[in-house]
C-alpha cells in the first residue's frame, strides 16, 4: 500500500473518531481529488450554475459537516460517498431549476459508450429515478454508474473502487446502460 493510501486511511479513521485536525488535514489531502472530479462532472453538466469548487465544498459537507464521527471504511468507501454527495447535489440542484421554471423541454436521454450525458434537468432527474430502480435491483452495478457518470472515472477505475475487474465493470457499464435506457424510454 502507498504511503498516500496508509495517510488517508489513518486520516479518515481519526476523522472518523471525531478528531476535528484530522477532518482538516484528511479534507486537504482529497481536495485535488474532489476538485478534479467535480471539475469533469461540470465539463458534463453544461447547465449547472455550481462551480466545480462550491461542488467540492457542498460534498465535503454533506461527507463530514453535521457528521459528529463519519465511518469510512476505505479509500474506495470514501470516494464513493463523494460520488453520491455530488449526485445528491447536482439532483437537488436540478430538481430546485425544475421547480422553478415549472416544466421544461422534453428531449430524449441519449447513453453513449464513454458516457451518461445529460444537458438538462429533466433528464438528470429521469436518471435519478431510473438509477434508484438499479441500486435496489442491483447496488453494485449503480455504484458503477454513479463512479462513471457522477464522479468522472472510467471502467478501469471504478472496477478499482468496487473492487471488481476491469471486464466486469465493462460487462457491468453495458447492462447497466441498457437497463437505464429501458427504464427511461418507459
Amino acid at each position: 500500500m502507498s504511503s498516500s493510501r496508509i495517510a488517508l486511511t489513518l486520516l479518515m479513521q481519526a476523522a472518523a473518531s471525531g478528531d476535528r485536525t484530522a477532518a482538516n488535514d484528511l479534507f486537504s489531502l482529497v481536495y485535488d481529488e474532489l476538485r478534479r472530479l467535480a471539475g469533469g462532472q461540470m465539463k458534463l453538466e453544461s447547465r449547472q450554475t455550481l462551480q466545480s469548487t462550491a461542488l467540492v465544498l457542498d460534498v465535503w459537507l454533506k461527507l463530514i459537516g453535521n457528521q459528529a464521527a463519519p465511518e469510512w471504511k476505505s479509500r474506495t468507501h470514501f470516494f464513493s460517498a463523494a460520488a453520491q454527495a455530488m449526485r445528491r447535489i447536482l439532483v437537488d440542484a436540478a430538481r430546485t431549476r425544475k421547480r422553478i421554471k415549472r416544466g421544461g423541454d422534453n428531449q430524449q436521454f441519449e447513453i453513449r459508450d464513454d458516457d451518461l450525458i445529460s444537458d438538462n434537468d429533466e433528464e438528470l432527474l429521469a436518471l435519478d429515478e431510473a438509477l434508484e430502480l438499479l441500486r435496489a435491483h442491483d447496488p453494485v452495478k449503480a455504484d458503477l454508474v454513479s463512479l462513471r457518470f457522477f464522479a468522472g472515472l472510467t471502467n478501469k477505475q471504478a472496477a478499482e473502487q468496487l473492487d471488481i475487474s476491469t471486464a466486469t465493470a465493462e460487462r457491468y457499464w453495458a447492462y447497466s446502460k441498457a437497463w437505464l435506457r429501458a427504464r427511461m424510454d418507459s
